[in-house]
Formats: structure tokens, sequence, C-alpha cells
């Protein structure tokens, strides 16, 4: 029973030390290190502030939420803007004019304005459908969180005054 006990002992001191750390185990990585298929696409904060335009209508490619106020229907081209159409037909929406924005991906509609996040700001603009004009009422910088990759990653190494907009997949070498 007593070389048992000792036994026991023996192990477990063995075991305790095999677990210390030494100065030997900085050099070792045991995490396997995960990064991004994707990469960030940046745009200067004085680039993202000045690029909300108004255009002629574009073709729909990769559609995001919709959203209806009275004869407007709105539809989210994910981060890259909006598609206002006529809905006053809604059995034949007509393309009215393609709202640029950036970093886009979500719009709140109330009265003539367009609460719109943009990357991570949020913005207010005016929406004139007789005149088709646009203006920047308000925006609230960085209101929302930095922009993650689809698969879940931060942005890191951001250039100085730079918000990520996007993510695109990387190009692999073969």
């Amino acid at each position: 029973m007593r070389h048992l006990k000792r036994w026991c002992i023996a192990a477990s001191i063995l075991l305790f030390y095999a677990c210390w750390p030494t100065d030997d185990d900085d050099d070792v990585n045991i995490d396997p290190i995960f990064q991004s298929v994707y990469e960030p696409v940046y745009l200067s904060r004085a680039n993202l502030e000045n690029s909300i335009l108004l255009k002629d209508p574009e073709p729909i490619v990769n559609s995001g939420k919709i959203y209806i106020k009275d004869n407007l229907l709105f539809v989210n081209e994910v981060r890259k803007g909006f598609h206002v159409f006529d809905n006053s037909n809604p059995q034949n929406p007509l393309k009215i004019k393609f709202i640029k924005v950036p970093g886009s991906s979500d719009l709140a509609v109330r009265q003539n304005m367009l609460y719109i996040n943009q990357a991570t700001d949020l913005v207010a603009v005016q929406f004139d459908l007789n005149s088709t004009e646009l203006t920047v009422a308000k925006r609230v910088k960085e209101a929302f969180p930095v922009l993650l990759s689809p698969d879940g990653f931060y942005a890191y190494d951001i250039p100085e005054n730079s918000i990520v907009v996007d993510w695109e997949l990387k190009r692999m070498n073969q």
C-alpha cells in the first residue's frame, strides 16, 4: 500500500512538472492561425462622407432587404446602395434611380428622410422624388460597429482615417 501511495505522489509530481511552462515554450505556437478568405475594401473617411450619390438605375446584382414607403420601393444592393422603384403599380414597378451608398446595409424611411446604415455611420438623407435630389442632412460617425468579413473576422491594420465598406474574396494563387 505504501508503494502505491509513493507511485501516485511521484506520478502526480511528474505530471504537474510536465505541464509547467518553460522559457522554451514561448517560441511554440500551438494555436492554429485562422485567417479570413476575404480581404477588406477601404474608403477614406473624406471619400466616405462624399460618396452618397443619386445615379441612373442599375441592374440588381446582389439584393438585400426591401423597403416600401408609399409608392416607393427600395431594394438594397448589399454594401453598394439602394435601387429606387416607382411602385404605383405593384405588378409592374418601374426603376427610377439608384442611390449609391458604399458600405450600406440597412435603411429606414420616415416622411422624405432616409436613415441609412453606411459602414460605421448613421446617415440621414433627404430625398425629393419630384426633383430627384439627395441632401445629406446629418451624419453620426461610428454609430455602428466595424464591418465584419462574411466569415466573421475583423480587419486589422486599417489605414489611418479609413473605413471598411466591403469585403472581397481573396484571389488564390495557383
